[in-house]
């Protein structure tokens, strides 16, 4: 059963740091390219980074220089490094999958992902 779990959301103050995780199950991760969306409460969801299967990686302009992707193919783990959180950032954050890349990613919704996880929540405030 192909799968994708979140973990590692929370509650944090703006300027702090949090770490999500995203374990896949049920599908290996060598050609598959994994990205973080989020959803805000009114809002369209959007792509956050992407980890491509090439290496690559692909951020939103928002988040670039605070967050960082990062996966383990062996662990079947990809990751999210936040850091200087703001609270813009608050949201719902999903793990996605699709094969290769992300397709669409610049685009509202992320439509172009095949496999998605429940997502975990993220709130940035004092």
């Amino acid at each position: 059963q192909l799968q994708l779990v979140e973990s590692g959301g929370g509650l944090v103050q703006p300027g702090g740091s949090l770490k999500l995780s995203c374990l896949a199950s049920g599908f290996t991760l060598d050609y598959t390219g994994i990205g973080w969306y989020r959803q805000a409460p009114g809002k369209e969801r959007e792509g956050v980074s992407c980890s491509n299967s090439d290496g690559t990686s692909d951020y939103r302009d928002s988040v670039k220089g605070r967050f960082t992707i990062s996966r383990d193919n062996e662990k079947n783990m990809v990751y999210l490094q936040m850091n200087s959180l703001k609270p813009e950032d608050t949201g719902t954050y999903y793990c996605a999958a699709a094969t290769y890349y992300c397709p669409g990613f610049d685009s509202p919704g992320g439509g172009g992902m095949h496999y998605w996880g429940k997502g975990i929540q993220v709130t940035v405030s004092s």
